[in-house]
């Protein structure tokens, strides 16, 4: 069951609701309630989301070279890591997490 604050994310362990404006995914959602390992946010590091973002931009820039997505998916990508690599959207990062954000999906 779900409101209008979350989406339903789905992974092999099933389904989870996840923050509607959070930029990631079910993984990093059960992340945050299952590894407690620093207590300290990765926003206090701002450095460290957009060395994270950079790398995902990279990776994201190759997998689509290979053919593996979509240049809309690509694009979506390409936009979340602009706002992390710019100071935005630090508070959607997770707070122990140590993934970086997650473009949306495109709908």
């Amino acid at each position: 069951m779900t409101d209008d604050r979350t989406r339903i994310e789905h992974d092999l362990l099933g389904d989870k609701p996840v923050p509607a404006d959070a930029y990631y995914g079910v993984q990093t959602a059960r992340a945050l309630e299952n590894f407690h390992i620093s207590g300290v946010e990765l926003r206090l590091y701002p450095n460290l989301i957009k060395a994270f973002a950079m790398v995902k931009l990279a990776a994201a820039r190759a997998n689509f070279d290979c053919g593996q997505f979509s240049r809309e998916i690509l694009a979506g990508i390409e936009g979340a890591c602009r706002e992390l690599m710019d100071g935005r959207l630090t508070t959607s990062s997770g707070s122990t997490s140590s993934r970086a954000a997650r473009a949306p999906r495109p709908t």
